[in-house]
C-alpha cells in the first residue's frame, strides 16, 4: 500500500510524542488515584460473580486491572484481536496531566477462546487525551484531541513504523473535560465515523487549513475518508454521543445522554439539543429522539441511586439517562430473538438496556425491550461494547464509583473487560482475515456474522486503494447483488461494490427502481456521496420522488437536497413538498425544509411557488417566515415580503394562508414599524373577514407592525380587557411596544397596577425608558406582588441611570438587598461605569470574598454542609431559594425555566458536583453558552446569551426571559468567557439559608413532594 502522506505536527504534539518515544514502555507514567475510595473496590472475580444474565448466557473475566485499565473504547483486528484504548487522561481537573500521565492503546488475544485474553501487548503508549482507537489501512487510527492521528504499523507487526501522522486537528481540547471527540467507526459506506460532545465547538481541518476554511462541530455525528481526506458533519445536535452503530440495512443509530437516549442518523438531519441553538438560525424546529420511551423515571431520574439506591419505576424504566456504547447485535451465537435488537450501557443504571428498531412512518421508532443483564458491583461503569468473531460480545468496564463528570477525582488503576457469549460458542480457527483471498472475502459478505462481511469489506477497499486488481471481485460482487434472495447479504455486495469503486452512475441509477426500499435507499446516499451530483442525477431523484411510496426512501430523498447544486434542488424539492401523507410525520417535513432553507432567501420567486404547492404545513410556515426574515442579495427585505403578501392574497387553501401568517408574525416578532406591502391592506381586509379566530389574530398583529392604526387600537382594547387570557394581554403588550403606539407609556402605566401584567408593563416601561421611570418603580415596588417586584429591579439594573437610583433604594432600604439577585448585580458591574461597580462593591462587601482559588472555595463550602447537616434542611424554605436564585433558568421537579440545562437529572447528590458549578460556573462553560453584554442605542444593557441571529434581528436569552432585538439598535455586543449563570449566589445567603438550597437540590423528589 502506498504511504498516507504525513502531515505536518504541532510543535506541542511532536515534543510529546518525542518523549514518550524516548521514554518507552518501561518509562510509562505509573497512574494514581485521587478518588476517595468509600465504597470497597471488589476483585475482578468477585465483580463477575455479581453479573446477572439471562438463562443460557454465559459471562467471562476477560481481562482485569493490572492487564487493563481505564479503557475508555475498543476495536477489533483482521485477526479478531481486541484493541483498547487505556485513558489515564480523563477529566480530573485537579491533575496536570500534560505532564504526569499519558495513555495507551493495548492488544489483548485469546488463542484458545475460552473467553479470557491469553496474551497481552502495548502497541503504542504515547498518547494523551485519547478516546477512541480503530484499524485499517495499513495502521492504527487513534483520537487525542485536538487531533485525529494515524499511527502506520504497514508491516503488521504491531510495532509503529515512525510516529503518529496527524490526519485531522482543530478538535477543541481546551474547556472540555468529559464530553470531547470519540467514537471512531467504519461505515458501511467506507468512511471513518466519530462523534462529538455539546459542551465546545470545534473547528477541523487538515493541519495547516485556515480558521475559515474548517468546518465547525459541537454535538453531532462527523465522517473521515480515509483516501480522499474529506471531513464532513453528517448530523447536528444532541448533548454528548458516545456509542453508535449501523444495523443491517445500513441504517445507522447513536446513543446519547441527558435529553433522550437513541436517535437514528439521517445525513443533514439536526436533532434536538440540550441547550444552546443550531449553527443554523433558520432551521426553526429540530428532530426529536427516535426511542418512545425513556430509561429513567422522569420524575426519580437516576439522581440519588448512588447513594440512596434505584426507585422500582426509574429500574422499570431501565436505569438511568446516562448511555455510553452501543452495538445492534448481528452476531452468530445469541439466539435469534437478540437479533437486530440495539444495546447499549446504562451508565448509572449498572446495565445493558435493549431497544427494538422498527420502521414507523418515515424512518424509525424504537420500543423499549427487557434489559439484557445487570450488573451488582458497585464500582461498574459500561462505557463500550461490541461483538466479535465467534458471536460473543466485549464489554468494557471503567471501573470507578464517581460520576461521568469525575468532579470528584478518578480511580486509574482498576478496570475491567467481560465477554457475554451464549451457550457454548464455536472455537474457529480464525485466520488473518487481511491475507484472504478476493473469493474469500466476496463470500463473507454472506456470513451470519456481521464481522466477517465488515472486516472483509474494509480489506478489498485497502486492496483497492493499493491499485491491487480487483475485477474478479467485482464480478463475483455483482453477481451476489443479482442473484441473492437476502436484502441484507445484496446491500453487502452493493456496499463492497462501492468500497472498491466498481459502482457507476448509470447502475446505481438503476437501483432507484429496485424492489427493496433499503436498496433504493442505498442508491439515493450513494448517488450523492462525493458531494453534488450532475443534473441528470438530480432530475432522476426527483423523477423518483413523484413515484416512490417508502417514507424512507423519501426521508434520504430530502436528505439529499442538501448535496445537490442549489440551482438543482428545485423539482427534487416540487416533488416532496406535495406529499401530504407525511405531513405529520416527526421526521420529514423537517428534512425537507433543512434541504429548501438555503436556497429561499436567494430566490423568492421560487421559493413562492414552491410553497403555493406545498402541503407540508410546517415546510408552508418556514418558507413564509425565512422570505419575512431574508434581506439578502436580490431580496430587498420587504420587496420579497410583498410577493409574499400576493401569493397569501391569491391562495385559495385556507389551511395554507394560515401557515403563512403564522410564518410571517413569527419572522417580526420585536420588529418595530415597517412600511406594508403595496397589497397588504386590500389582502388583510379580505383575510379578516375569516371565520378563523386565528387567522383574524394573526392579520391584526401584522397589521400593527406595518403601522395600521385600527389594528392598534384594536390591539390596545385587548391589552386593557381583562375578560381575556393572561397570554393573549401579553402579546398585545409586545405588539403595542414594538410598533411604540402613540399612548403607550400612559397605559402601560396603568397596567402596572394590573396584577397579572405588572411584570410586563414594567419591562415595556424600562424598553422605553421615559423620564421619572425610576422613581416611579421605586415608589410602587414594596405593594407590587414578587413577579412585578422581580421585574423592577431588572428594569433599574439595566440602564446607569436608574441603577443609580436602584442602588440609592437598597441604601435607604426601600429594596431590600435580598431582593437583588447575583446576575444583576454583575450585570451592573459590568455596565461600564466604575462608580457604579465600587457602589455595588460597597452595598455587598461580601462578594469580595470570592477567591480566585476556587477549589479552596470548595473545600470551605463542603466542610460546612456535612451530610448531617444538609439532612436537617429546610426543604420547603430551599424550594423558595431555588425558585428566587435558580428556577428562572433551571427545570427541576417537573418546574422551572429551560434557559440553563435541566437539573432533575443532574449529579443532586453529589455535593461536589453542585459546588464546583455554583462557586466556578464559568470554569467548564460551553461556547454556546457564554455570556455576552449587549449594548443598545438608547442606552439598554443586557447580559444574556445571545441565541439566534437573523438579516434582521438578535435574540438574546437573559437569565430572566427571551428578547428579540432589531439590529439597527444594537450599539455593541461585547462577548465574555462568563457563564451566564453568575458567581456569588452563595454569597447572598447565610449558613442556614445555604443548607436549606442544597437539601432542596440534592433531595429526592418523592421527599420533596412529601414535604419531607
Amino acid at each position: 500500500m502506498p504511504r498516507l502522506p504525513a502531515l505536518p505536527l504541532t510543535a506541542v504534539f511532536l515534543a510529546a510524542a518525542l518523549r514518550a518515544a524516548i521514554a518507552g514502555a518501561e518509562d510509562f507514567p505509573a497512574p494514581g488515584n485521587s478518588q476517595e475510595e468509600t465504597t470497597p473496590l471488589l476483585s475482578p472475580r468477585e465483580a463477575l460473580g455479581t453479573v446477572r444474565a439471562p438463562d443460557g448466557f454465559r459471562v467471562t473475566l476477560f481481562a482485569a486491572e493490572p492487564d487493563v485499565r481505564q479503557p475508555i473504547a475498543l476495536a477489533l483486528d483482521a485477526r479478531g484481536r481486541l484493541w483498547v484504548a487505556e485513558n489515564y487522561t480523563y477529566a480530573d481537573r485537579r491533575v496536570n496531566f500534560d505532564l504526569e500521565l499519558r495513555d495507551r492503546i493495548v492488544v489483548f488475544a485469546d488463542a484458545d477462546g475460552d473467553g479470557e485474553a491469553d496474551d497481552r501487548r502495548v502497541f503504542w503508549d504515547g498518547a494523551q487525551r485519547l478516546t477512541s482507537v480503530e484499524l485499517g489501512f495499513g495502521g492504527v487510527w487513534a483520537l487525542c484531541p485536538p487531533h485525529l492521528l494515524f499511527i502506520p504499523d504497514r508491516d503488521g507487526d504491531d510495532r509503529p513504523d515512525g510516529p503518529p501522522e496527524v490526519m485531522l486537528d482543530g478538535w477543541d481540547d481546551r474547556a472540555v473535560r468529559h464530553n470531547f471527540v470519540n467514537g471512531l467507526r467504519w461505515g458501511p459506506d467506507g468512511w471513518l465515523y466519530g462523534r462529538h460532545g455539546i459542551l465546545a465547538t470545534s473547528h477541523v481541518g487538515r493541519p495547516g487549513t485556515p480558521r475559515e476554511s474548517r468546518v465547525p462541530i459541537n454535538c453531532g455525528i462527523w465522517r473521515f475518508h480515509p483516501v480522499r481526506r474529506d471531513f464532513e458533519v453528517v448530523c447536528n445536535g444532541t448533548t454528548n454521543p458516545w456509542g453508535a452503530d449501523w444495523d443491517e440495512h445500513g441504517e445507522l443509530f447513536f446513543i446519547n445522554t441527558v435529553i433522550g437516549h437513541l436517535w437514528h442518523v439521517l445525513p443533514g438531519a439536526h436533532y434536538e439539543r440540550m441547550y444552546g441553538e443550531d449553527f443554523n438560525p433558520h432551521l426553526y424546529e429540530l428532530i426529536g429522539q427516535t426511542a418512545d420511551h425513556y430509561h429513567w423515571d422522569t420524575a426519580e431520574h437516576w439522581s440519588t441511586q448512588r447513594t440512596k439506591g434505584l426507585s422500582d419505576s426509574s429500574s422499570r424504566a431501565g436505569g438511568g439517562h446516562a448511555h455510553s456504547g452501543l452495538m445492534v447485535y448481528l452476531g452468530d451465537n445469541w439466539p435469534d430473538e437478540y437479533r437486530g435488537d440495539i444495546f447499549t450501557l446504562n451508565f448509572h443504571g449498572r446495565r445493558i438496556n435493549r431497544d427494538r428498531p422498527v420502521r414507523s412512518g418515515a424512518t424509525y421508532t424504537a420500543r423499549h425491550r427487557a434489559d439484557l443483564l445487570a450488573v451488582g458491583d458497585p464500582w461498574f461503569r459500561g462505557i463500550d461494547l461490541a461483538g466479535g468473531p465467534d458471536g460473543g460480545v466485549f464489554v468494557l468496564d471503567w471501573s470507578d464509583i464517581g460520576e461521568c463528570h469525575e468532579s470528584d477525582g478518578v480511580h486509574r488503576t482498576s478496570g475491567r473487560i467481560y465477554k457475554v457469549t451464549h451457550g457454548a460458542p464455536e472455537r474457529r480457527a480464525l485466520a488473518d482475515l487481511s491475507r484472504a483471498d478476493a473469493a474469500e472475502l466476496v463470500a463473507l459478505q454472506r456470513h451470519r456474522n456481521h464481522w466477517f462481511s465488515r472486516v472483509a469489506r474494509r480489506v478489498l477497499q485497502e486492496r483497492a486503494v493499493r491499485g491491487g486488481d480487483t475485477s474478479a471481485a467485482a464480478r463475483a460482487l455483482r453477481a451476489l447483488f443479482a442473484g441473492s434472495t437476502s436484502v441484507p447479504e445484496r446491500l453487502r455486495a452493493l456496499w463492497s461494490l462501492h468500497a472498491i469503486g466498481a459502482l457507476g452512475e448509470a447502475w446505481l441509477l438503476e437501483r432507484l427502481v429496485d424492489g427493496s426500499e433499503h436498496v433504493r435507499a442505498w442508491a439515493v446516499r450513494l448517488l450523492v456521496d462525493d458531494g453534488a451530483p450532475s443534473e441528470v442525477v438530480a432530475r432522476a431523484l426527483a423523477h423518483r420522488a413523484r413515484r416512490e411510496s417508502s417514507g424512507l426512501v423519501l426521508s434520504y430523498l430530502a436528505s439529499a437536497l442538501q448535496r445537490l447544486e442549489l440551482a438543482h434542488r428545485w423539482p427534487l424539492a416540487g416533488a416532496l413538498v406535495e406529499l401530504h401523507e407525511l405531513a405529520d410525520d416527526p421526521v420529514f417535513p423537517r428534512m425537507v425544509w433543512y434541504g429548501v432553507e438555503s436556497v429561499v432567501a436567494s430566490r423568492p420567486d421560487r421559493a413562492i411557488a414552491l410553497l403555493g404547492r406545498s402541503r407540508l404545513p410546517f415546510v408552508s410556515r418556514s418558507i413564509a417566515r425565512r422570505i419575512t426574515h431574508a434581506t439578502g442579495p436580490g431580496v430587498t427585505g420587504i420587496g420579497g415580503l410583498g410577493s409574499l403578501v400576493g401569493a397569501l392574497g391569491r391562495d385559495r387553501d385556507e389551511s395554507r394562508r394560515l401557515e403563512i401568517l403564522r410564518g410571517m408574525a413569527t419572522a417580526l416578532r420585536g420588529v418595530r414599524k415597517l412600511p406594508p406591502p403595496a397589497s397588504w391592506s386590500e389582502v388583510a381586509a379580505r383575510l379578516a373577514e375569516s371565520g378563523d379566530r386565528e387567522t383574524r389574530e394573526l392579520i391584526r398583529d401584522v397589521s400593527v407592525v406595518f403601522g395600521d392604526g385600527r389594528a392598534i387600537d384594536d390591539v390596545r382594547a385587548v391589552a386593557l380587557d381583562t375578560s381575556h387570557d393572561s397570554a393573549t394581554r401579553r402579546r398585545a403588550i409586545r405588539a403595542l411596544v414594538d410598533a411604540r403606539a402613540s399612548g403607550l407609556e400612559r397605559l402601560l402605566r396603568r397596567l402596572v397596577a394590573d396584577v397579572d401584567l405588572a411584570a410586563d408593563a414594567v419591562r415595556a416601561l424600562g424598553e422605553l425608558g421615559p423620564p421619572g421611570l425610576a422613581s416611579f418603580l421605586i415608589e410602587r415596588f414594596r405593594g407590587m406582588k414578587r413577579p412585578g417586584r422581580v421585574a423592577v429591579v431588572e428594569v433599574l439594573a439595566s440602564r446607569r441611570a436608574t441603577a443609580r437610583e436602584l442602588l440609592d433604594a437598597v441604601a435607604a432600604g426601600t429594596v431590600a438587598r435580598k431582593d437583588v439577585p447575583a446576575f444583576l448585580l454583575r450585570q451592573m458591574q459590568l455596565i461600564g461605569d466604575a462608580a457604579l461597580g465600587e457602589r455595588v462593591a460597597e452595598l455587598w462587601p461580601e462578594l469580595r470574598l470570592i477567591d480566585e482559588d476556587k477549589l479552596r472555595l470548595i473545600a470551605e463550602y463542603r466542610k460546612r454542609l456535612t451530610p448531617a447537616r444538609l439532612a436537617a434542611g429546610d426543604l420547603t424554605r430551599g424550594r423558595a431559594l431555588y425558585e428566587k436564585s435558580c428556577g428562572s433558568c433551571h427545570r427541576l421537579f417537573g418546574e422551572g425555566g429551560s434557559i440553563g440545562p435541566e437539573l432533575t437529572g443532574a449529579q443532586r447528590d453529589n455535593l461536589d458536583y453542585w459546588l464546583e458549578n455554583i462557586l466556578d460556573p464559568s470554569v467548564t462553560v460551553a461556547a454556546n453558552w457564554r455570556m455576552s453584554i449587549v449594548r443598545q442605542k438608547d442606552g439598554l444593557v443586557l447580559n444574556g446569551v445571545v441565541e439566534q441571529r437573523t438579516e434582521r434581528t438578535i435574540t438574546v436569552q437573559t437569565p430572566v426571559e427571551r428578547v428579540v432585538i432589531e439590529r439597527d439598535r444594537i450599539a455593541a455586543i461585547d462577548s465574555t468567557e462568563l457563564s451566564l449563570m453568575p458567581e456569588g449566589i452563595l454569597d447572598l445567603l447565610d449558613e442556614d439559608e445555604t443548607r436549606d438550597l442544597f437539601a432542596y437540590l440534592m433531595a429526592r423528589a418523592s421527599d420533596v413532594a412529601a414535604g419531607r
